[in-house]
């Protein structure tokens, strides 16, 4: 990325239709297209992976994860 991100609404709003990492409180990782998200971190993934102690254990097409879950959103690489 060129440009420097001031905020985290600002990287937020630079990852949505992209592919993301959602860790949630209880170690599960969600890996998807990062569709849309609220005040509130309610996030909505497309596409989705579901991570168990690194392993793959099921696939969505489309996520709905409840905001207090969230421990952090990073963009996939």
């Amino acid at each position: 990325m060129s440009q420097t991100l001031k905020s985290p609404t600002d990287f937020l709003n630079n990852v949505i239709g992209r592919p993301v990492i959602v860790k949630l409180n209880s170690g599960v990782n969600y890996r998807g297209t990062l569709a849309c998200l609220d005040g509130y971190m309610n996030i909505a993934l497309e596409n989705t992976e579901e991570y168990v102690n690194g392993t793959l254990k099921n696939r969505y097409g489309d996520c709905f994860i409840r905001g207090n879950n969230v421990q952090y959103i990073s963009a996939a690489k």
